[in-house]
């Protein structure tokens, strides 16, 4: 049982005990609930049968507060088990999803987009916290406490019985059938909705861009048809799935009239007390109303199949593992015949085979789309190759867990990545435990003085979401800076100086022949000025190694590199006429 519930719900183990601990509350409750019933039923009794109630109200007041206790008692039961367990359940489910995220190679989210990744995330994760609060326990205790009332109004009388729970099981099928329907329905309002998150996130991501083009109207007009759709979505969900809920709620109503019915028949003919006939009433009508309520969570549970499985999806998705221990022999990366493609069968590494060694400055050149950020991943182990291998110091990245691995990285990426927080906490995410000290030393030496000082606290200053108070210069040299802090042996440079001038590029290259001492550093750029002084150049073309050597040597041998320095060089001299 607790498998069937893991599974089916996406819980962990703790929360599938939890769960079934949870349903067994809403049990004891559904019962608890009969207690006065069966009080109403004894009182109308001795009402009847004449007995002098003032000799037994001692006794009706103590089975009252016995009622009432019990009552309470379940209800506190009920709602530790179905709230609070399930409230620790959504906070640990948060927790094992965003660990399991952390733990997927980057080829997984390069299948997911952003706003589906953050709806399940959020919406999902949601969905299931309500479900397991408010839905599953009530659903399946509902049914078995049902199961056990219906089991003993057979011991009382069979024929009565069935009179009264025969709507129930129909009306239970009658949900369960439209699962697919709902399903269908609700996977479609889950799409529309996911669209449109996607447009609102593009709009406010490119909002200057429209403006710029005039293109801001159109946009808001398309983003206006996805709401429109999510619109229709939603209503024809709410409609497709009460089509099949309120025929199965009108389904209960005729319980009630059966029971009078088969009651009457039964009464007239003997073969039913009026005592009898009362209490098969009394239960039925306790009996119908909280069904309903049971279908309607049987509906929303049909429905929740859509959420459970993408966060299984998730959940499934194969981690990249490896060995935590990382003990290299120097670190050299060598490619040794890597090939890479991406899923859709679109190849981006075909034959790679060249070294960076350690102490030396190797720069990565050719056209876009050539592979030279795909090599750098590949390297830090952000993908595994699809053939031949990449070793660290004689060691394959592909065997060593990947944090582990990026302990020996410094990378500096052409998108920085910033946070809202001070210059001097954003610089300090390349080693948490840094001194201030040690923090302001790495500014200096990725010239983060000259615009810090212009800013108004200084490196205490709060620079926005992503950095947005500063200019892409400036943000770069704050990534460049944690990348100094880390003082990793290995440092990947990512078209780092792309969005400097001259002058600043010049300063930071500086600073980075004093960092490279004694480590491996491989540079991806597209300006030859950058790496003219590589100690060596890997020209990559069509997904293989065009040619390698250093700058003299490739100048000299007048092939690829020698060509795109002269493009370049006739680029610099262009002007307008």
């Amino acid at each position: 049982m607790k498998t069937y519930f893991k599974h089916k719900f996406a819980l962990s183990d703790q929360g599938a005990k939890d769960m079934i601990l949870a349903i067994v509350s809403v049990v004891a409750q559904n019962l608890a609930l009969m207690f006065p019933v069966s009080l109403l039923y004894l009182l109308t009794g001795d009402m009847m049968n004449g007995v002098n109630l003032q000799s037994k109200t001692g006794w009706y007041l103590g089975g009252i507060a016995v009622c009432l206790a019990l009552i309470v008692i379940t209800s506190i039961w009920q709602y530790n088990t179905s709230y609070k367990s399930t409230y620790k359940e959504s906070a640990a489910r948060r927790i094992s999803l965003a660990e399991k995220l952390r733990k997927l190679p980057l080829s997984f989210f390069a299948r997911r987009d952003l706003a589906d990744l953050t709806n399940t995330i959020m919406a999902d994760a949601e969905a299931l916290e309500h479900a397991g609060s408010h839905q599953i326990p009530q659903f399946y205790g509902s049914i078995v406490s049902t199961l056990i009332i219906s089991i003993g109004l057979f011991f009382v009388q069979w024929q009565m019985a069935l009179a009264a729970v025969w709507p129930i099981p129909i009306a239970l099928i009658i949900v369960l059938t439209s699962k697919r329907v709902q399903q269908s329905f609700y996977r479609g309002q889950t799409e529309a909705k996911i669209s449109l998150n996607e447009g609102i996130q593009e709009f406010i991501e490119t909002s200057r861009d429209l403006k710029s083009n005039n293109a801001e109207n159109d946009y808001l007009q398309g983003l206006d048809r996805k709401i429109d759709a999510l619109e229709k979505r939603a209503i024809g969900s709410e409609l497709g799935t009460a089509v099949f809920v309120v025929s199965a709620q009108m389904l209960l109503k005729f319980g009630i009239g059966t029971v009078a019915l088969v009651g009457g028949i039964l009464l007239c003919g003997g073969h039913l007390t009026i005592m009898q006939f009362f209490c098969f009433l009394l239960v039925a009508s306790r009996l119908y109303e909280p069904m309903s309520g049971t279908l309607i969570n049987l509906a929303a549970i049909n429905a929740l199949q859509v959420n459970v499985d993408r966060m299984n999806a998730i959940n499934s998705a194969k981690e990249q593992t490896g060995s935590a221990d990382f003990s290299p022999e120097g670190y050299d990366i060598v490619f040794d015949h890597a090939g890479f493609s991406y899923e859709d069968g679109k190849t981006v590494l075909s034959d790679v085979s060249f070294t960076a060694k350690q102490g030396e400055v190797t720069a990565l050149v050719g056209p876009s789309g050539g592979g030279k950020t795909t090599i750098s991943r590949l390297a830090a182990r952000f993908w595994d190759a699809d053939k031949g291998k990449v070793t660290v110091g004689g060691v394959d990245v592909s065997t060593v867990d990947p944090e582990t691995l990026l302990g020996a990285f410094s990378i500096v990426f052409q998108d920085v990545t910033l946070f809202n927080n001070t210059v001097m906490e954003n610089i300090r995410v390349g080693q948490k435990d840094a001194s201030d000290d040690d923090v302001l030393a790495a500014a200096r030496l990725a010239n983060c003085d000259e615009f810090v000082k212009n800013l108004p606290n200084g490196y205490d200053t709060v620079i926005g979401e992503n950095g947005s108070e500063l200019s892409g210069g400036e943000r770069q040299r704050i990534s460049i800076a944690r990348a100094f802090l880390k003082n990793a042996p290995i440092i990947l440079l990512d078209e780092a100086t792309a969005s400097l001038d001259v002058e600043n590029e010049t300063k930071v290259q500086g600073a980075l022949s004093r960092l490279i001492k004694d480590k491996t550093v491989m540079v991806i750029a597209h300006r030859m000025r950058t790496v003219a002084g590589a100690n060596k150049i890997v020209v990559l073309s069509d997904g293989g190694v065009a040619e390698q050597g250093s700058p003299a040597e490739l100048m000299e041998h007048g092939g690829v590199f020698a060509d795109m320095v002269r493009l370049q060089t006739e680029g610099q001299n262009w002007s307008i006429a």
